[in-house]
């Protein structure tokens, strides 16, 4: 595939994915101002958190990777009717097994509750919450899935904005329901539950056309014993690990999170919405464009085109992925102070989910390589070293949790305290949750370094001319914008205390002069826009 249509199919796809970003900042912005961050808005993120985990793998990851390789395949070389057949197959199959999970996790919602916040069992309110919220949104997973389908399907004939479009239907059911039917209810909380729910509905509706027009459009068959589809499964069930290491690392973060101080699980899921921006934007973006390609190649045994693919995908990721951790970094305390410190939202909690952006974004450029990373091993149908790297990940982010929670658990907590149960310390100290945050950064690094040196040991990529050249380019703009966001913060040091219309105007001047000074040196080193283009 010639990189001006990969380039049209990212930009097409990351416009519509920077929609649905804004309206989930947007959302985020609503879900603070109206309920802060609370036992209730605590026992959401968890309950919201689970089937979104789940999500990020059966849709965004394990799912479409084993997915669009095997559809691809068979557009290429069979006919429309036995793709259509294998749409009726895998929606049927998928749905059938996701039928009975969901049905599993509603009917054991307590109990996988207490798997995932222990920390709450104790106090019978915020478990009683998180309970019912759960059999609220865990639904959400069988008709996301589904959706996912579809989006495969759709991406595999270049049709990459609807589907990137899709998740903006979420983010406008959750700002309704939290301005509009939490006014309704004894408990306001649970109109998020009821406005993910609605949500899942209208977002498989929202696809049926296209499929229609597409002539996809089938009734669900049962096609377990189909060769496609057990082709799919099978690739699922290494993926499901290998794509959605930082999805587990999350909930992993998660259980900790309910042992700490309340609030902390509000103040991760605000840190995420940050990472979300540049990662859903243009690090899913990237990987979702790139694999139909890369599939492609494969499939013609053309390992330049392969190789040409996968060094567009890295070199364009790491020039969105670095300046956006440096920018994440310096701007975490002004950007969290002017979209989320109002209403119900106090200072102390713009300073604690300050803390959490700053120790996750300095992951951003390893979360956005890993996403153009896996697909060069999942368009070969290796789904094995994926797992490898993951599996090395995740112990070492459950590792790293426990050294960088005790490190600064020894270093914050009062003497008092230290005498006590542990436990009970960490329930009590602020600002612990940074461990967290910490830890998975470290751990995707980890990840990604694993991932290269394995791709590289398998002769599937061959670096293509003029890298030295791009990185230090990338440096010198850094460097630059790195200076004025500096030069702002040193005339700007404390944003809580300021009023809204104060913090805005100066947080768009700081954006504004990083992100002009970051693309000013980028050109004037010698960059150009065809720079992103391949033979």
């Amino acid at each position: 595939m010639k990189s001006p249509s990969m380039l049209r199919g990212l930009l097409s796809f990351s416009s519509m994915t920077m929609v649905s970003r804004v309206l989930g900042l947007l959302r985020d912005i609503s879900i603070s101002h109206v309920f802060g961050a609370n036992v209730a808005t605590d026992a959401f993120w968890v309950a919201f958190r689970i089937p979104n985990f789940m999500r990020r793998m059966f849709a965004e990851g394990s799912f479409s990777t084993a997915f669009v390789p095997v559809f691809m395949e068979v557009k290429e070389k069979n006919s429309h009717a036995e793709l259509k057949e294998l749409m009726s197959r895998v929606a049927g199959t998928l749905g059938g097994v996701l039928l009975v999970v969901t049905a599993l996790c509603v009917l054991f919602a307590p109990q996988v509750a207490t798997v995932f916040t222990p920390g709450a069992v104790e106090e019978p309110h915020k478990f009683t919450l998180t309970v019912e919220l759960l059999r609220l949104t865990f639904p959400f997973l069988l008709f996301v899935s589904l959706t996912a389908l579809a989006g495969g399907a759709l991406n595999s004939f270049h049709r990459f904005g609807l589907p990137a479009l899709t998740p903006v239907i979420l983010n406008l059911c959750m700002i309704a329901g939290t301005w509009w039917l939490s006014r309704r209810l004894q408990t306001p909380i649970l109109a998020l539950g009821w406005a993910v729910l609605a949500a899942g509905v209208l977002q498989v509706l929202f696809q049926l056309p296209a499929l229609r027009g597409l002539d996809l459009l089938t009734w669900p068959r049962w096609g377990w014993e189909h060769p496609q589809v057990r082709r799919i499964m099978r690739q699922m069930v290494p993926t499901l690990f290998g794509s959605s290491v930082s999805q587990i690392n999350l909930l992993f973060d998660t259980v900790i999170a309910s042992l700490l101080i309340s609030g902390s699980q509000t103040w991760l899921s605000q840190a995420d919405r940050f990472l979300e921006l540049p990662l859903g934007v243009f690090g899913v973006a990237l990987g979702t464009v790139i694999l139909p390609s890369l599939s492609r190649h494969h499939v013609a045994t053309d390992h330049e085109g392969f190789s040409k693919a996968l060094d567009w995908g890295l070199r364009t990721t790491l020039l969105i992925a670095v300046p956006a951790m440096f920018g994440l970094m310096l701007l975490a305390e002004p950007l969290v102070a002017t979209l989320f410190q109002n209403g119900q939202f106090r200072p102390f909690d713009t300073r604690m989910a300050t803390l959490s952006v700053t120790a996750l974004s300095f992951g951003v450029p390893a979360y956005a390589q890993v996403k153009v990373l896996l697909p060069a091993f999942y368009a070969r149908k290796d789904t094995r070293t994926p797992v490898r790297a993951g599996v090395a990940s995740l112990l070492s982010n459950m590792l790293l949790n426990g050294v960088f929670l005790l490190v600064l658990y020894a270093l914050w907590a009062p003497s008092e305290l230290k005498a006590g149960p542990l436990l009970d310390g960490l329930s009590k100290v602020p600002g612990l949750h940074l461990a967290l945050g910490m830890a998975s950064a470290v751990a995707s690094y980890i990840n990604v370094l694993l991932l290269w040196r394995w791709l590289i040991r398998a002769d599937i990529y061959q670096r293509q001319p003029g890298w030295g050249r791009h990185l230090t380019r990338l440096a010198l703009a850094c460097a630059a914008m790195v200076g004025v966001l500096l030069l702002g913060r040193w005339y700007w040091p404390d944003w809580t205390q300021l009023q809204v219309i104060g913090r805005v105007w100066r947080l768009a001047l700081l954006v504004g002069a990083g992100g002009a000074t970051y693309v000013a040196v980028l050109f004037a080193s010698g960059f150009r826009l065809r720079d992103l283009q391949h033979d």
